[in-house]
């Protein structure tokens, strides 16, 4: 991961620079060495991940977040900081900034923060290409069922391949807590329409599918929600006890919106009134990439 470091103190970028060296947590390319930003700079580089420091004589660290966000800049942001106002830290968060290191540095907190960002960010990744591949995977093929692919499947083939992805996504359910949920049984329905009939959520309206799969459109989308909710509240807590948590790392950005995790974790923490939300497009959406992902490597595992 490459990682560029804004600060005004020379001596605390040696410092970074050393830990995150010395501890292979990636690859500083550039620093403002002590000096006053050059955004330009900064955009050319496309680092992974920006440390920035939080006051500075020039441009303070959250006016800098925002002008490079609004330049385009896609790297990750994580804000140094002695600073403990929760106005001032909420104005970080909702300028862009997805982690905080507190001065004075330590190797475990900037190991910790630096190593889970570097996680989030091959998930999210990994997470796109794969949505790709399965946008791709939803439109028929003009050969589909020839000698080309080796014919079509038997139906039981089918039936079992079936029982199979909806055993998977109920496993991702229950890593986070939703398998209990009355709304889980009716998302895996809907996960399951839409691969056997080959549709993709992205293109769907959920009001529209719940409508031709219940009785009860509004109640089946209400609980869905309801589900959707405990599952966000359920991997928030996992990372408020624990940030290097497996399963937190795995699922705080690809389920859900970090953004949104973050929010609702600092409603655990009681740092805000208001928690996280997540769609139920989204979140179906990411359970059945998710779940597509698993099966393909079990079966490249045989």
């Amino acid at each position: 991961m490459g990682i560029y470091i804004i600060e005004d103190d020379e001596t605390m970028i040696e410092i970074l620079s050393d830990l995150i060296e010395t501890h292979e947590l990636g690859i500083v390319i550039g620093s403002t060495e002590g000096k006053t930003p050059e955004l330009t700079q900064i955009l050319d580089l496309e680092p992974d991940m920006i440390l920035v420091d939080f006051l500075m004589p020039e441009m303070d660290g959250v006016a800098l977040v925002r002008e490079l966000k609004r330049r385009g800049c896609r790297s990750k942001f994580i804000m140094i900081s002695q600073v403990s106002s929760k106005d001032m830290i909420g104005m970080a968060y909702d300028a862009g900034v997805q982690f905080f290191i507190n001065k004075p540095v330590n190797i475990h907190e900037v190991s910790a923060v630096i190593r889970n960002t570097s996680l989030q960010i091959k998930n999210e990744r990994t997470i796109e290409n794969l949505r790709t591949m399965f946008l791709k995977s939803m439109k028929p093929s003009r050969t589909e069922g020839t000698e080309q692919d080796g014919g079509e499947k038997s139906g039981e083939d089918e039936k079992a391949e079936s029982a199979a992805y909806r055993h998977q996504l109920m496993s991702i359910l229950g890593r986070i807590g939703m398998a209990g949920e009355k709304g889980s049984a009716d998302i895996v329905q809907i996960c399951g329409l839409l691969r056997e009939q080959k549709r993709s959520i992205s293109c769907e309206s959920v009001k529209d599918i719940c409508t031709e799969l219940s009785d009860t459109p509004k109640s089946m989308e209400q609980r869905m929600r309801r589900a959707i909710s405990a599952g966000l509240s359920n991997v928030a807590h996992l990372g408020t006890e624990d940030f290097l948590n497996e399963t937190f790392a795995e699922y705080s950005s690809t389920l859900f919106p970090f953004e949104e995790v973050r929010k609702e974790m600092d409603l655990i923490r009681g740092k805000s009134a208001y928690g996280g939300r997540s769609s139920i497009k989204r979140f179906i959406e990411s359970l059945a990439v998710l779940a597509e992902r698993e099966m393909r490597s079990d079966s490249d595992v045989f």
